[in-house]
């Protein structure tokens, strides 16, 4: 027992020794932290108010519908805007603010602005409906689609994200859009802008960067990156950091099955990118790219 207490004292130390070294992995005495699992909380009621009724757990009727999302909503703001504080807060932390600096207005003002434009994601998520709807013979009905379609579960979530995201809110825009690519497989950067009417079918292994640009009706299928190139790096060899790196989709573009578009290029208005092809360049608009890479243009 005395060896086992002395390996466990040896093993304490050498923690406790590496806490100080300050790598940035560890987070004592810092209390602001949003909490993993208050995040999840949000967005689960989030999507209850967006799709009421669409999990089964609350029984909705046009009698008490304006009860539960009311508290729905109650619960979010006080939740949201506890979570959003402690963000706004570990920041400042870390960048040393000044005590200027009010985070609980900021907090505030940001989980309001999330709710008031609840209305605003719902009508873009009708859209994103409605092409799944459209874009897959398989679909039964729109309520099928809500319920079970993973690549409408990662659009919902994103769009909430990105709004908290244009927000400059640190860490909880990418806490949601991980919980999203956890449950389903597809991985949205919260930047990543996407117009109305969007539909990944299947959805596996989607990768859609930061800097990207998507417009509208675009249709995406399994395994799509819409990635970058290699970095630029400074004089210190560190990564330079920011600017245009990821491609710009324009409207009514089909891109297959395990594509891979690289780098800040456009793909033009009508395109169809075949599957398995691997992009470093512009394409025109209404070009059909195949696997060859070779270029059929519409007649």
């Amino acid at each position: 027992m005395k060896k086992i207490d002395k390996k466990i004292d040896k093993r304490l130390n050498l923690l406790i020794e590496s806490y100080s070294l300050g790598s940035g992995i560890n987070f004592i005495d810092d209390m602001n932290l949003p909490v993993n699992t208050a995040i999840l909380d949000i967005l689960e009621n989030l999507l209850e108010i967006i799709f009421p009724g669409y999990t089964g757990k609350r029984t909705i009727t046009a009698e008490n519908v304006s009860y539960i999302i009311g508290e729905l909503l109650c619960t979010v703001r006080s939740s949201l805007q506890t979570q959003i504080l402690r963000a706004l807060k570990h920041e400042c932390r870390i960048n040393n603010c000044q005590s200027s600096c009010d985070c609980e207005l900021q907090a505030d003002n940001i989980t309001e602005f999330l709710l008031d434009n609840l209305i605003e994601i719902r009508k873009l998520l009708i859209e994103d409906v409605n092409a799944a709807d459209r874009g897959d013979p398989a679909a039964k009905s729109l309520e099928e689609i809500v319920i079970s379609y993973p690549g409408l579960n990662a659009l919902a979530i994103h769009r909430i994200a990105h709004l908290l995201y244009k927000k400059q809110v640190p860490l909880i825009p990418r806490m949601m859009n991980e919980f999203a690519h956890s449950k389903t497989g597809i991985d949205i950067h919260p930047g990543a802008e996407i117009g109305e009417g969007f539909f990944i079918d299947h959805g596996t292994g989607v990768v859609i960067g930061e800097t990207t640009r998507i417009g509208k009706n675009v249709k995406l299928y399994q395994g799509v990156t819409l990635g970058a190139l290699s970095f630029e790096k400074d004089k210190e060899g560190k990564i330079i950091k920011g600017g245009k790196r990821h491609p710009t989709i324009e409207d009514n573009v089909v891109i297959y099955a395990e594509a891979t578009i690289l780098g800040a290029v456009v793909i033009g208005k009508g395109a169809v990118i075949g599957g398995n092809v691997w992009l470093k360049s512009d394409v025109d608009p209404g070009t059909k790219i195949g696997m060859s890479g070779i270029n059929y243009k519409n007649k």
